[in-house]
């Protein structure tokens, strides 16, 4: 491991928390891909497959949020654990109305009642936000790590509930995704050192983090983000279908997955100048263009290389992200501010994979790559349109503007260092 990620897990319990998280956000990237390969291995309808994937990425979306601030007032322990026992029996009743095919509205109410799942990556950089909160090198190294494990998480985790889903029952992924939710819930709960001390009374007197016109530009670009990968997980599974290797379409992902935790990788360990708005904006553009090339692929090695150099510009555009937030949303609000981008990105998984699912329906796999094509272009718009909210000093006189003890010196000061 290069030194820069040897030094941030110098600090008593940072290894047993940032592995916890892995295995909490596990189900990220398992759940809803595992969703899809289910109903559509018992029914066959892509259509209900995308609308079932679309309805737990909104319920997660509406209720992630409100779950990360009760978790800023009271803390991750009092909070997280209940949270994750609501999603966990929502899980066993999917399964549960699935298997035995059940009218579809029982396959919704459960879907809808699994988005009670808390943001593990929300949680893990908090802890990493209070750690080093002093430290910008630290931090932007510590938030680059995350997003190595965020694609660790989307390597592995379609290859696993794909994989099962399709080798040894339906339901396999779906249940695998639960059981690593509640390990590492549970596992991080218990680590009380280094959670991130509550902030009742800032929490209960300052209204919520959307509030700040910065964060509402980050979250309406990840609204569109979302799309993309909701989309591109639903078409590439009909993709490998049609051409006869539908299990392959979990390595195909894997492989989208690889390219963004290269450049995360890579990005950690760069010490860069000018304010993160401008990479963000970069980023997006760059996600829009990379859409393109799938566009024209008739193979599964051709897509795969395709979305390879897709994921290049995924990590240091989630990274950015965290930066930004930083600046714009109050210390006692980070976890809810972080969260909020997750519900953006949620929203457009929903209306991604949904949509996605339908032109699969009409008009195959090759129409349906359309879809992430549009969402690219409306997050490049979008990005664009919001950049001075984003630029340096336009929160200090928006409601969002940090409070005294906020992270905004440390996330300017790390973009002022020289280069090297």
């Amino acid at each position: 491991m290069p030194s820069p990620y040897r030094a941030i897990f110098g600090r008593p319990g940072t290894k047993s928390f940032s592995a916890a998280g892995l295995l909490g956000r596990m189900p990220l990237s398992m759940m809803g891909i595992g969703i899809v390969t289910m109903v559509s291995q018992l029914t066959g309808r892509y259509g209900l497959a995308g609308a079932l994937s679309a309805t737990l990425a909104l319920s997660a979306a509406v209720i992630g949020p409100q779950i990360s601030r009760l978790v800023d007032r009271h803390g991750q322990r009092r909070v997280l654990r209940p949270a994750t026992l609501v999603s966990l029996a929502a899980v066993a009743g999917l399964l549960l109305s699935a298997q035995q095919r059940w009218a579809d509205w029982t396959l919704f109410g459960f879907a809808a009642c699994v988005g009670c799942v808390p943001s593990v990556g929300s949680m893990i950089r908090a802890r990493w936000a209070e750690l080093y909160r002093g430290s910008p090198r630290d931090l932007h190294t510590a938030y680059s790590w995350e997003s190595i494990v965020d694609e660790t998480c989307f390597i592995f985790g379609p290859i696993l509930s794909i994989g099962l889903s399709t080798a040894w029952f339906p339901e396999a992924g779906p249940l695998l995704a639960a059981l690593f939710l509640a390990a590492g819930v549970f596992w991080l709960t218990a680590q009380r050192g280094t959670e991130p001390v509550p902030h009742p009374r800032e929490q209960h007197s300052k209204g919520s983090a959307l509030r700040s016109p910065g964060l509402q530009v980050l979250v309406a670009t990840f609204v569109a983000t979302g799309a993309i990968f909701g989309a591109i997980d639903v078409v590439t599974v009909a993709f490998a279908e049609e051409v006869g290797h539908k299990s392959a379409a979990s390595l195909v992902l894997a492989v989208y997955a690889l390219g963004s935790c290269v450049a995360g990788a890579v990005f950690g360990l760069l010490h860069l100048k000018g304010h993160p708005s401008r990479r963000f904006v970069v980023g997006v553009c760059a996600m829009a263009v990379s859409m393109v090339p799938l566009q024209l692929v008739g193979s599964l090695p051709l897509l795969a290389g395709a979305l390879f150099v897709a994921g290049l510009s995924i990590a240091p555009t989630m990274v950015t992200t965290m930066a930004l937030i930083e600046e714009h949303v109050p210390r006692a609000k980070l976890t809810e501010g972080m969260t909020w981008t997750s519900t953006g990105m949620a929203v457009g998984v929903a209306l991604g994979s949904s949509a996605a699912g339908w032109a699969v329906d009409a008009g195959g796999a090759a129409r349906g790559y359309l879809v992430p094509g549009a969402a690219g272009v409306l997050g490049a718009l979008v990005a664009f349109a919001g950049y001075r909210r984003l630029r340096p000093g336009a929160t200090a006189s928006g409601p969002g503007a940090p409070v005294a003890g906020s992270a905004v010196p440390a996330a300017v000061r790390l973009d002022d260092e020289p280069v090297g």
